[in-house]
């Protein structure tokens, strides 16, 4: 009986490809409509359950699916677990949820995959909602465990009234996602269209990765209540609430230029220049406190790093487009059209020419008193004029060289 069991196992858990996150599926069951994966690492406490009930539902829907277990490297027996209880199991080497779940959809082998934790906490029991939404033509089916039902004890209070509303909110607002719970773990799509995105994230991170990719990539994404109800294990869980919630926050921020360095860069350029032009004239009293050169040197200051950032924000998302990592934006490419690099050198030249005239005039004026001691309040203002036209011109001398860079190839 033993060995048995032993031929058993062996035969139904595949071998691990060359490649730890495997590129191609080979002999896909062209059957087989839902795959429903589950990424595991020492899940020996709830993972049968959580393989009954994604078996069971895929039976009351009659659908024609499979199970499959992507492990992770589990060391407690879940390789045996899922084997005895029906799943097919496909080991991925590479750590992370993310990895694991990669790999797991590559070898999936339905036209449709719904993936899910293994800790018995999302309701694998209940999935026709999920697969109704795939069927009518939906690219992507997000659960929503706020408007599903979130039962005492399934998640964190600063998870549930902190976390997860904050990193939902900004990725609606960032990349306009019709989204109400961007981290929920358990989600269906179609197979082809998730592949074709090449996500590249191995944390949990992987989840943000998904919904900002098919977003931009025109992808149809709908939403279904779905129920979350207490973690099933007695070992806690695998994710980090600050480290992985920053590795959520930062990819937010990395996919997209505009937030991170258009907007900041315009308010500060907007902000700086107002004052820098407001301050030019001479000291202003406003009640009893007054703005002279100080105030006009940090509005300098201002103005300066709001022109580099917005210089830095459109390489960025030029680059980002020519790596597929963003989709072109059509309003973008005409303006770098127009902006050539003889025309930025030429504007950057001018700009610095300007900066260094006003530097020569503060030294003819100063030439004109003797080259003596000066009063601050009233002579440093050209020169503060002269510092900001210099940096700018260089800052858009070196940007259009950067974008001559990365537009070679298209070009």
């Amino acid at each position: 009986m033993g060995d048995a069991l032993t031929r058993f196992t062996t035969a139904s858990v595949e071998e691990p490809p060359a490649d730890p996150i495997p590129t191609q599926s080979v002999g896909r069951a062209t059957s087989c409509e839902l795959s429903i994966v589950l990424p595991c690492l020492n899940e020996s406490e709830t993972l049968a359950v959580c393989i009954r009930k994604a078996l069971g539902s895929l039976a009351g829907l009659g659908v024609d699916g499979e199970v499959v277990v992507a492990d992770n490297g589990s060391t407690d027996g879940s390789q045996a677990i899922a084997v005895a209880e029906g799943a097919r199991v496909v080991p991925v080497s590479r750590r992370g949820y993310g990895a694991a779940l990669r790999g797991g959809i590559e070898a999936a082998h339905g036209t449709y995959v719904l993936m899910a934790d293994a800790d018995d906490s999302y309701a694998l029991d209940d999935l026709g909602d999920f697969l109704a939404r795939l069927r009518a033509g939906a690219d992507l089916v997000m659960g929503n465990r706020f408007a599903g039902g979130i039962e005492p004890g399934a998640m964190p209070p600063l998870h549930r009234y902190l976390g997860n509303p904050v990193l939902s909110r900004m990725g609606r607002m960032f990349f306009r996602i019709p989204v109400g719970d961007f981290h929920c773990g358990i989600r269906a799509f179609r197979r082809d269209r998730i592949v074709a995105l090449g996500m590249q994230t191995d944390g949990m991170e992987f989840a943000s990765e998904m919904v900002v990719r098919a977003s931009l990539s025109g992808l149809r994404i709908e939403e279904v209540p779905t129920v979350l109800r207490p973690d099933g294990r007695t070992r806690p869980p695998h994710l980090r609430t600050w480290r992985d919630g920053w590795r959520h926050l930062r990819f937010l921020l990395a996919l997209s230029p505009r937030w991170l360095m258009l907007y900041p860069g315009l308010l500060l350029l907007a902000l700086g220049g107002c004052g820098l032009v407001w301050l030019s004239f001479g000291t202003l009293t406003i009640g009893e406190v007054s703005f002279s050169v100080q105030t006009m040197l940090a509005c300098a200051t201002a103005t300066v790093a709001g022109i580099q950032t917005i210089g830095l924000a459109v390489v960025a998302r030029s680059y980002a487009a020519d790596l597929k990592l963003l989709p072109a934006h059509s309003g973008l490419d005409r303006a770098l059209e127009r902006f050539t690099l003889e025309r930025g050198v030429l504007i950057g030249g001018l700009s610095t020419l300007l900066g260094v005239a006003a530097f020569v005039v503060a030294v003819v004026l100063w030439g004109s008193r003797g080259f003596g001691q000066l009063d601050p309040a009233s002579t440093m203002r050209l020169p503060i004029w002269g510092m900001v036209f210099v940096i700018s011109g260089l800052q858009v001398f070196l940007v259009s060289f950067t974008l001559s860079l990365t537009r070679i190839e298209s070009r």
